[in-house]
């Protein structure tokens, strides 16, 4: 029989993320025993009824993981669809394959929108995520989604560790200046943009600084870190212009490659602060530079107001308290 309460899924992507979530609701994770066989195929089975109940399918995708994580959150949302489920919400804190969201050469496909199209199909209802890369995959879904933010969190870090009497809000690409002015804006500092030129992707070719940085704390944000070539440039740059330190402020920690080994080595970079969207595996052990910040409340508060049908919008500007 039908409580309808939360039902809260997880896969193996990122059990702390989830468990933080189900502490938050005050809630048990709902039994799920999800392996993969000896040929990587996902063997997926829910422990206990989900019929005519709202389920929550909390998702995200670790580094090197990052396809075997999203089949298994297809695999899961099929599961629940098929049990009879009466509502599936994907909660996906960092969205796959969000920066190939358009045809930027010839040839190339738009797999943020087949994403979104396998989602669909498998039988999701709405999508929660956080910080698209862009704001238009929105429209690649012809479901609800709600693109929540990790700016209301960031900006309580920076306001409580950072003097923002000397302080300068830096994006370190052109395509950073909305999220980086909105942040700017509302911390009433001055901005300054990095344009950087690429020869191929994730491989940087000259960054050209516009904006006055002389003196001041940079605080460089961005959506993700992910090889750390961007940031560790950009650092470098604000402090050839006499900057007095460089922290950066990212919501999508990926670390992938050798990004852990560029942090150590980039001394232009003194912090690089990053919500628990994505896992980071032992990786913060091995950077004193990196700090963690938990953005559980707000993916929480999303999935309890989306269960009692309020609305999500106040979370935009707002983070929920400690």
């Amino acid at each position: 029989m039908a409580t309808n309460s939360i039902k809260l899924l997880t896969g193996n992507s990122h059990p702390d993320l989830a468990k933080l979530v189900a502490d938050r609701l005050g809630i048990e994770q709902s039994q799920i025993l999800s392996l993969q066989d000896s040929n990587h195929e996902i063997s997926l089975t829910i422990g206990e009824s989900v019929r005519d109940e709202d389920v929550f399918v909390l998702q995200s995708t670790r580094p090197g993981n990052v396809n075997d994580d999203l089949m298994e959150l297809l695999i899961m949302i099929r599961a629940c669809k098929d049990a009879s489920a009466r509502r599936i919400t994907a909660v996906i804190p960092s969205y796959p394959y969000a920066r190939q969201d358009k045809k930027d050469r010839s040839r190339a496909p738009i797999t943020a929108k087949l994403v979104a199209r396998m989602l669909e199909m498998a039988g999701v209802n709405h999508v929660i995520t956080m910080d698209l890369h862009a704001s238009q995959i929105q429209g690649f879904f012809n479901i609800p989604v709600d693109n929540l933010y990790a700016e209301p969190t960031s900006l309580t870090w920076i306001r409580e560790h950072i003097n923002l009497d000397q302080a300068v809000i830096v994006s370190p690409d052109a395509g950073g200046v909305k999220r980086a002015t909105s942040i700017a804006g509302r911390l009433d500092l001055p901005f300054a943009v990095i344009h950087k030129e690429r020869t191929r992707p994730n491989e940087i070719s000259r960054m050209t600084l516009t904006g006055e940085v002389s003196g001041k704390t940079a605080i460089l944000i961005d959506d993700m870190a992910d090889t750390c070539g961007t940031l560790c440039t950009a650092a470098e740059v604000l402090a050839e212009h006499g900057t007095t330190q460089v922290v950066s402020v990212v919501t999508h920690g990926i670390l992938s490659g050798d990004a852990i080994k560029k942090l150590n080595a980039c001394t232009a970079l003194s912090r690089v602060v990053v919500t628990n969207t994505v896992p980071l595996l032992g990786k913060n052990a091995m950077c004193d530079k990196i700090v963690l910040i938990d953005i559980s409340p707000t993916l929480a508060e999303a999935c309890r107001r989306t269960h009692n049908g309020e609305s999500v919008s106040y979370l935009f500007s707002n983070a929920p308290p400690g």
